[in-house]
C-alpha cells in the first residue's frame, strides 16, 4: 500500500483560494487582453484589473501562484504580464557551490 503521507494533497486544497477572488464577479475580459490591443487601450484595462486585485483577499496567494507556475497571460496577483516578467527577470540566482 502506498505511504499516504507521501501523496499530494486534494486538489481543491490547492486551488480553494480563488473561490474568494474578487475577480469572480468580474468578466475575464478585463484581465486578459484581447489579440492586438496595445498602448492606452491595454494601460486602461490593466489598471482597472488591478483596481480589482487590489481590494482583493488572497492577492497573495494569486500572486504567488501566477509567478511560481509563470503564467504567461493576463492580470494575476495585480501583477500583468509586463510586471510578471520584470520580477521573474531579476530573481537571484544562487552561484553553483
Amino acid at each position: 500500500m502506498a505511504e499516504l503521507s507521501r501523496l499530494p494533497g486534494p486538489v481543491m486544497d490547492l486551488w480553494e483560494w480563488q473561490y474568494e477572488g474578487a475577480c469572480r464577479d468580474v468578466g475575464t475580459e478585463q484581465f486578459f487582453h484581447p489579440e492586438g490591443e496595445r498602448g492606452s487601450s491595454r494601460r486602461r484595462r490593466d489598471a482597472g484589473a488591478k483596481a480589482v486585485c487590489a481590494t482583493c483577499p488572497v492577492i497573495q496567494q494569486c500572486r504567488e501562484h501566477a509567478l511560481r507556475v509563470r503564467e504567461p497571460y493576463g492580470v494575476w496577483g495585480g501583477l500583468s504580464e509586463d510586471d510578471r516578467a520584470a520580477i521573474l527577470a531579476n530573481e537571484h540566482v544562487p552561484a553553483a557551490s
